[in-house]
This record gives C-alpha cells, sequence and structure tokens, in this order.
C-alpha cells in the first residue's frame, strides 16, 4: 500500500477551518461514514443511521461500505477528499490507521469521552468498560490522548472443539508442556495440533504468548521495540515455543493462509483435522453455515503459559472508529461517535453479533457468546496494546519480518534462529526512531 501523506500546510489548514466548530440545532450537516464490511453483515452501519436520524434529524450520515475498505480509502484520502467517520479497525493486513498514526493524520477523539450521549443523560467516559481507553490500542502516541475509540470487541484465543475434547476424555492444556502431550495423543489420531487462518490472525496471538511467558511489563518493554529484550532470554524462549508449535502446525495451513482460502483453514477445526486455532469471536458467525464434525461445540481457551501457575491471558481485539484530521465535520463525527455508544445503538450492534466494551453488555448475550465474553472470569487476564506508533522505515515491514516469517517457519523455509535474528535487526531499527522521537 502507498503511504498516505497528510503535508504539514494540508493539516493545519484542516484544524484551521474545521476544527471546533459546534453543530447547531438548525444547521444541517452532512457526514460522510465509510465502514469496513465484515461479518457483522451489511444491515448494521443502516440501522444505525436511522436511528441516529431520530435523535439527531439534521445531520444526514451517507456510507460506503467496503471488504477491501483500505483499497477504497486510500485514493480518496491521497487526493484530499476525506471521510468524515471511518470504521476500520488496527492490526488489518494493509494497515490503513497505522499508517496515518505514523503521519499524525489522525484527529483527537479525547473528548469524545466527556461527551453526553445524544438521547441519554450519562457520556460516553460513564459507559465505556474501565481500561479501554488505557492503552496504545486506542491512545497510540502513549500520551494519554485518544485518537481511535473501541467500537467493539472481542476476547481472543485459541478455539478448539470442546465436543472432541469430551468424546476423548482430554483435557485443556493450560501449560506448553501440556499442550506437547496433547500433540502427541492427537498425532496417533491423524490430527494435528495446530492450524491458523492466515498470518495475521498471529498478531494477537503472539501478544498472549508474550504476556503469558513474561507479564505486563515484559510486553510493554517488547512493544517498545526494545532490542535487547528481542534477542533476551525471555522472547528467545517465545520464540523456541513458536517454532515447536511449527512443528506441530497443519501442513497445508500455509497454503491456505490468504484471503481466498483461510476458512478452509478454519473448516480443520470443525473437521477435528487440527485441534486449535487462533481466532476471535466472530469466528462463529463467519462458520455458522459450514459443515462440522458430529457432536462439534465451539470452545476457546486462553494461551498455555510456560510454567504452571502462571498467569493466563487472552488478548482482546478492538475494532475501532475514528476520524481523520483532515475530515471536514469533525464536530458532528464526535457527536455522532457519541451516540454509538447509546442504548439504542448498543441494542442494535448486539443484534448482529457486535459486542461493545460498555457497562451491562455481557448479561444481554447469547448463551454461545457468554462463553466467549465470560473467559475473564475465571482469573484469566484481558492483554490490550501493541506496538507503539513510530515513523515507517522504507524497506521494513514488521507484519512481513514478525508474522507473515511464521509461515516459512512453518515449511521449514526459515530457521526459528534466523528468524529471531531478523526480528532483532527490525526492532533495532524501529527502537532508534522511537527513542529519537
Amino acid at each position: 500500500m502507498k503511504k498516505v501523506l497528510l503535508t504539514a500546510a494540508a493539516t493545519l489548514m484542516a484544524a484551521t477551518v474545521f476544527a471546533g466548530v459546534p453543530v447547531s440545532a438548525e444547521e444541517k450537516v452532512k457526514l460522510d461514514l465509510a465502514a469496513v464490511e465484515t461479518a457483522y453483515g451489511t444491515e448494521l452501519w443502516k440501522e444505525i443511521i436511522e436511528a441516529y436520524k431520530e435523535v439527531n434529524p439534521n445531520v444526514e450520515v451517507s456510507l460506503s461500505q467496503e471488504k477491501e475498505l483500505e483499497d477504497a480509502l486510500t485514493p480518496r484520502l491521497q487526493s484530499g477528499d476525506y471521510p468524515d467517520v471511518v470504521m476500520l479497525a488496527l492490526s488489518r493486513e494493509k494497515g490503513l490507521p497505522e499508517t496515518l498514526i505514523k503521519d499524525h493524520a489522525l484527529a483527537d477523539l479525547t473528548d469524545v469521552k466527556d461527551l453526553k450521549i445524544p438521547g441519554e443523560d450519562g457520556t460516553v467516559a460513564d459507559k465505556l468498560l474501565p481500561g479501554f481507553t488505557d492503552s496504545t490500542s486506542t491512545n497510540p502516541y502513549n500520551d494519554g490522548k485518544t485518537y481511535l475509540m473501541p467500537m467493539f470487541y472481542s476476547p481472543t484465543g485459541l478455539f478448539y472443539n470442546k465436543g472432541l475434547f469430551k468424546e476423548k476424555g482430554w483435557e485443556v492444556p493450560k501449560t506448553w508442556d501440556e499442550m506437547w502431550s496433547l500433540a502427541d495423543k492427537a498425532k496417533k489420531e491423524g490430527m494435528s495440533l495446530f492450524t491458523y487462518p492466515t498470518a495475521s490472525y498471529l498478531d494477537t496471538f503472539f501478544s498472549s504468548v508474550i504476556l503469558s511467558s513474561g507479564g505486563l511489563d515484559f510486553y510493554n518493554s517488547a512493544m517498545n521495540y526494545d532490542p535487547e529484550v528481542w534477542k533476551g532470554e525471555g522472547l528467545t524462549e517465545v520464540f523456541k515455543t513458536l517454532g515447536k508449535l511449527a512443528e506441530n502446525t497443519e501442513p497445508t495451513t500455509v497454503a491456505n493462509a490468504n484471503s481466498d482460502g483461510y476458512t478452509r483453514n478454519q473448516q480443520m477445526v470443525l473437521d477435528n483435522q487440527a485441534l486449535f486455532m487462533p481466532n476471535g469471536t466472530w469466528v462463529v458467525g463467519e462458520m455458522k453455515d459450514a459443515p462440522r464434525a458430529e457432536g462439534f461445540e465451539w470452545g476457546m481457551m486462553p494461551i498455555p503459559t510456560a510454567k504452571e501457575g502462571g498467569d493466563r491471558y487472552a488478548y482482546t481485539f478492538l475494532e475501532h472508529i475514528w476520524v481523520p484530521e483532515g475530515a471536514k465535520q469533525k464536530e458532528a463525527a464526535k457527536e455522532f461517535i457519541a451516540f454509538l455508544y447509546s442504548d439504542k445503538a448498543a441494542e442494535i450492534f448486539a443484534s448482529h453479533g457486535a459486542v461493545q466494551p460498555i457497562k451491562g453488555m455481557n448479561e444481554k448475550l447469547s448463551e454461545e457468546q457468554q462463553v466467549f465474553y465470560n473467559i475473564y472470569s475465571d482469573g484469566v487476564l484481558p492483554g490490550m496494546g501493541g506496538f507503539v506508533a513510530t515513523e515507517a522505515i522504507e524497506g521494513v515491514n514488521l507484519g512481513e519480518t514478525l508474522y507473515e516469517a511464521f509461515n516459512s517457519v512453518v515449511s521449514g523455509d526459515l530457521s526459528v534462529e534466523d528468524w529471531q535474528a531478523n526480528v532483532v535487526e527490525m526492532m533495532g531499527k524501529f527502537h532508534e526512531k522511537v527513542t529519537a522521537q
């Protein structure tokens, strides 16, 4: 993807002309909403727009939806045609919001938390669950300011067939040693231990592995690109663990680990060809019509620990909503975002399987969804945040070097030692950028 640039002059002009312009009761405003089309379907945002008309009839919201929203937005942003509100998460393969973060091209949304929710008495901050605007996932510069609001959340973990484990009398492993023991049992049954949809799904998985191996301080040091941490004993053990997992990955996984074949990898779990895959709760809806083994029942477990009794983590995947710095209707955009945390909006979102990080939502979920969202009620800790924002480095791609390279480790084309060495070299380059900022 070509880098999206906002020149300093363009940014200054946008801030001078549009920032801080309130929307009066009489003023008619046109709001441009761009949303990625996901497993939640195509009707969700249409219903939200209709509901918003009831509380703010002076705002006309136009909607554009695309599965590959980045491809539609990139030329718009490059030409200065900015949407006002964008629903597009971090950690997608094309990394559009990450590029805008590096270019300081997102609007500051910190004050959205203090806005009164349209149609209600409380503020957005009153509704949000604690901690969901306290990590680099929403505050990418680690400066106390929020640039991406958390819209939906999904616990991630290792998904498996609970029915198979009941049938075989297998215990769900809590440590990596127990995982390797289970791998031997599965092999005797003609099953592989592990598969993954695509390498991009490994970002939250790797984060959970690091958290479960060394805890939060260790994780935060790694997310600051510290090369000493990445070549140190703790992460060396993590790479060794991932290398052993690669040895126990279903052999056809790499061939299908792309946008066309990823559901084939997910199908392996439904067919009992592989025991575990990293994923988020959306996979249930995504595979709802897929065939499955007799007695199949969705289960999800947190990431195993290196030692018995260690803290277990399940990374929380956030889907974000944000405003480009060059948007024409920033204040109207913020008011619209505030509405998205209302009881009415939450009801609409939940009806499509989209769960927001707001108080009282878990009780409203289906029994199947509660199995996943209650994972944190059993002593499992949530993981959030990621690599701190820094400037892009020409010719250096974190996703390819850290995550995509796992494909080559699985296929045997790259050793674990060389993989780690490549990552350490890359982290050193980013660390220089971070410390110079």
